[in-house]
């Protein structure tokens, strides 16, 4: 045995296994599918007895996590242990006050955590900014760990641990549903935190509801043959978009004018615009398909999360088929406890003030708390002067508050305020222009084209506050589309990025296809037979390579 080098293969080992910084385990990457193919393996060793099959599915999980985001896979357990055993108390207890206070006291755990890792350096900033401090960030979690474990790491950062948004959203509503009586508790903890971590869609989604997941967690395993053709198609599909479609038009063009936009033409910031409302979607979507076929290929079925979203006629409709799987939990946690289309609550008021705070700190001005604390109140006033619009007036705030949250979820900064006011205005004008529409009452083929198309430059033109950095570069390539649009430009423009150009047309084609279009090509790889799907495999996993940059992008909504 003396070939066998032990330093060597201790070391590669030891690399293999330890978390890399500058390459996280993603689903774009080498390293991920090697994972899997091992994963996989020994699954099907071990997926006869249930039991053993969650316990396997939760481990690997965890280290998955720990590939991601290192020791953060703590977090994530110490929010599995909270909430299940505070779920459990939930369906323990008899008494209704008892029960609500426990629901709280989740709801204020989850939140708490989310707002110390992602809302620290805002509110730190705004303290200061306001009061004319000058206090600096500093990680309590990090010096405790550095106190008790001996660990090394900066008291001074605070970063943002992947997918923190999505796992945490999960576990307030396992709790909530336990409290509504719509669910029973997970019968162990084992099973919980396999429900919560399992991997594939752990660090973006999409948002799954426990009514939806555990009763699976309990089923035995078993896959055909369509549903693994199905699953196959869209990793591949998945994968295409994110890497051939995505990455590319992201990297050659729209990256660059976004980081230097004075350096381009109205023109070309128009088309980059345009570029990123499909690179956000191909990014996104992508990541979804993959999430959702590689749990079909282990028996686990995850919820839709897009539904051609550009194909939607208004933007109530674009929020029915985007992130469909977040869109729903605001609707249900959110949107209906506030009293939703029907009247106002106590938490209606406390979102208002809240993020009237928020805006008030952003602002670093008082003066924007009056403007709108006299809106809200005028608001009010009309709705009791008014009574046959309260009811209307009430669902519009609502809904606003509803989408503003949304905008802070995403970062709190006057970029995702606006966006999130923005898409807010724009579904509040759907509910009053669809009563008085000229077409509300044709469906022909020029009035679905224009709703389309109205729906998608909205919605596009309102991402200019999502991707820009900041409200100077918005300012920035508003600007340049006001007064350097260089229209005479656009064929040399055109011609100089015809490889970004033909992504994005094919892009957009390939979206707007008709539904029984893609259901055909879909079904013909499914029903192919399996030399036929390796050979299409191939190839497409050839293609994909050659369109992987020097530097992997990571996928936008890691940083929610």
């Amino acid at each position: 045995m003396d070939w066998l080098n032990w330093n060597e293969i201790w070391n590669y080992l030891s690399h293999v296994l330890s978390y890399n910084p500058s390459a996280p385990m993603i689903f774009t990457r080498f390293s991920f599918w090697g994972f899997f193919i091992i994963a996989y393996a020994v699954y099907a060793i071990v997926y006869k007895k249930i039991a053993l099959r969650n316990g396997y599915l939760f481990l690997i999980s965890l280290f998955f996590y720990y590939k991601t985001s290192e020791f953060f896979f703590f977090l994530l357990l110490f929010s599995t242990v909270t909430d299940f055993y505070i779920g459990n108390a939930v369906y323990r207890s008899t008494s209704k006050r008892k029960r609500l206070w426990l629901v709280v006291l989740s709801v204020t755990i989850n939140l708490g955590v989310l707002v110390y890792f992602k809302y620290a350096y805002f509110f730190t900033e705004s303290y200061n900014q306001v009061f004319h401090t000058d206090y600096e960030v500093f990680n309590h979690l990090a010096h405790w760990s550095n106190e008790w474990l001996g660990t090394g790491f900066d008291v001074n950062k605070i970063i943002l641990p992947v997918g923190i948004s999505f796992f945490t959203f999960q576990t307030i509503s396992y709790t909530v549903d336990i409290y509504r009586e719509r669910i029973q508790p997970v019968k162990n903890l084992i099973d919980f935190g396999f429900y919560v971590s399992f991997f594939p869609q752990l660090v973006a989604g999409p948002i799954v509801r426990a009514n939806e997941f555990v009763p699976q967690i309990y089923q035995p395993y078993s896959i055909s043959k369509r549903v693994f053709g199905m699953a196959v198609f869209l990793i591949l599909n998945g994968l295409v978009k994110k890497m051939v479609l995505g990455d590319y038009i992201a990297v050659n063009f729209i990256d660059r004018v976004f980081d230097n936009p004075g350096m381009y033409t109205g023109f070309e910031s128009m088309l980059a615009l345009f570029g990123y409302s499909l690179q956000v979607y191909c990014d996104f979507s992508g990541y979804t398909d993959i999430a959702i076929g590689v749990a079909m290929l282990m028996g686990f079925y995850l919820p839709t999360n897009f539904n051609s979203p550009y194909k939607a006629q208004s933007t109530s409709e674009f929020w029915g088929r985007w992130h469909i799987s977040l869109s729903t939990w605001l609707k249900d946690y959110l949107y209906i406890p506030l009293g939703g289309n029907r009247n106002s609550t106590w938490g209606t008021w406390i979102s208002l003030t809240l993020i009237l705070t928020v805006i008030v700190l952003l602002s670093g001005n008082m003066w924007f708390f009056l403007i709108f604390a006299g809106v809200a109140l005028l608001i009010v006033g009309l709705a009791h002067l008014f009574p046959g619009l309260k009811k209307a007036i009430i669902r519009d705030i609502n809904l606003m508050i509803t989408m503003l949250y949304g905008g802070l979820w995403h970062g709190a900064s006057w970029n995702f305020v606006i966006w999130g006011g923005l898409n807010g205005l724009g579904v509040v004008w759907h509910k009053y222009w669809s009563k008085i529409s000229p077409f509300k009452n044709k469906s022909g083929i020029l009035v679905r084209i224009y709703a389309i198309t109205f729906t998608f430059v909205f919605i596009t033109f309102t991402r200019i506050f999502f991707r820009a950095e900041d409200l100077e570069t918005v300012e920035q390539m508003w600007h340049s589309m006001q007064t350097n649009f260089q229209l005479g430009l656009a064929w040399e423009i055109l011609t100089s990025y015809k490889w970004v150009f033909f992504a994005m047309l094919f892009g957009f084609i390939v979206h707007w296809l008709p539904t029984r279009v893609k259901d055909w090509y879909k079904e013909l790889f499914v029903a192919s037979p399996m030399p036929v799907k390796a050979i299409v495999a191939v190839i497409t996993v050839f293609v994909i390579i050659q369109f992987i940059s020097s530097d992997l992008q990571p996928f936008i909504y890691f940083q929610f």
